[in-house]
């Protein structure tokens, strides 16, 4: 099994960090390459070909990126967040009056808010599906696609965990479903890629999107947009040169060709090459890949698997584990979470995140058994 790699992060012993899903500590190499950038910047005389060696980082970037999902460098968009992915996915996609759009009950903004903003205009109706009492997202999500007499379905933009309680969507068996009415797969894979094994070329969704600073360890204000060959003549939220065929200040003509280019690179954000933050990224994302995501899944299990244990007659529920994605575990209170629970568990620095009434547990591949053990005793004494 990969063992912890605590070592790597600057994580003291007497901390007890179980939040990987609200925010992924930055290992020392991640760190140090800010510390790096951030010192090019203070003095920008000595970057030489600062330009090619920022273009040179994002496409290092976009390459660890495209590793994680399985997809090619140019099926990749370096943008800034999952809320500007799904911006890109509302303005490419076309959604015709009368159709209805799925989303998740309680799901996190981005795949959301786009759509509610929308459909007044285009007069196509968002479909909410009903958080499933028995926990299984992947039923509900396939009982609404296939529902009798629903008008015709344009789009699921869904998260493949959900951000709140770690609910697993089955993405094999609901795109399967969405190609069979003729619908597109827009997918949030924020508490997904570089965890949980994914493959764009036989997974075939629409769009998939996901951020640096959670799960692959990268900074905030980074994430990539796969977006599916047949949408990549859409047009581009923002009008860069980077997008465009031939523009080059260095030359004259300035734009020899305005055209865009004819891969997903035209969906880059404006000011892409902040070279800063686009080490970080990369430097955290190959971490990832060199650990697996078979190992991490293994190790993550067993610390959630430990976790869950643990917590008989200890007055919460939990889902069970073949409904729950194996790094996220969901505490639920029947009589309602005690009051300033988080913050007394904070206060022993054991930190967890509250969510929608539950208390959300997230370990990482800096966790290890010391951390799950003094969780449990430590909610026992907060508790008891």
């Amino acid at each position: 099994m990969l063992p912890s790699q605590r070592a790597l992060f600057d994580i003291p012993r007497e901390v007890c960090y179980l939040n990987a899903a609200a925010f992924g500590p930055l290992p020392r190499t991640v760190q140090e390459a800010g510390e790096r950038g951030a010192a090019r910047k203070s003095r920008p005389w000595e970057l030489g070909n600062w330009q090619g060696g920022a273009q040179a980082q994002s496409e290092r970037a976009r390459t660890a990126a495209a590793k994680l999902i399985g997809a090619e460098a140019d099926d990749v968009a370096v943008i800034s967040s999952v809320s500007y992915g799904f911006a890109t996915v509302g303005r490419v996609l076309p959604v015709a009056r009368g159709e209805r759009v799925l989303v998740l009950q309680d799901d996190h903004s981005s795949p959301v808010l786009e759509w509610l903003g929308r459909a007044p205009l285009q007069g196509f109706d968002v479909e909410t599906v009903a958080r499933p009492e028995d926990g299984d997202w992947t039923r509900a999500v396939l009982t609404a696609i296939a529902r009798p007499g629903a008008p015709k379905l344009a789009v699921a933009s869904i998260s493949s965990v959900h951000w709140s309680d770690g609910g697993l969507v089955d993405l094999e068996r609901v795109a399967t479903a969405i190609r069979a009415v003729g619908a597109a797969l827009a997918v949030d894979a924020t508490h997904h890629a570089g965890i949980l094994p994914i493959d764009v070329r036989r997974l075939d969704p629409d769009f998939l999107v996901f951020p640096t600073y959670k799960w692959v360890l990268g900074p905030y204000g980074r994430a990539f947009l796969y977006v599916a060959k047949r949408w990549q003549d859409g047009v581009p939220l923002e009008q860069t040169g980077s997008g465009r065929r031939a523009m080059d200040s260095t030359a004259s003509p300035y734009m020899r060709d305005i055209a865009y280019v004819s891969n997903a690179r035209r969906f880059d954000m404006g000011e892409r090459d902040f070279f800063i933050s686009l080490e970080m990224a990369a430097i955290g994302m190959e971490l990832v890949a060199d650990w697996g995501t078979d190992a991490i899944t293994e190790r993550l299990s067993m610390l959630t698997g430990r976790l869950a244990d643990g917590l008989p007659n200890a007055g919460v529920t939990v889902s069970p584990a073949h409904l729950r994605a194996p790094h996220v575990l969901s505490l639920s209170f029947p009589d309602g979470m005690p009051k300033e629970l988080p913050q007394l568990l904070a206060a022993e620095n054991v930190f967890v995140s509250p969510r929608l009434g539950r208390l959300r547990i997230s370990p990482h591949v800096y966790n290890d058994e010391a951390d799950v053990d003094r969780f449990l005793s430590t909610f026992r004494k907060v508790t008891g």
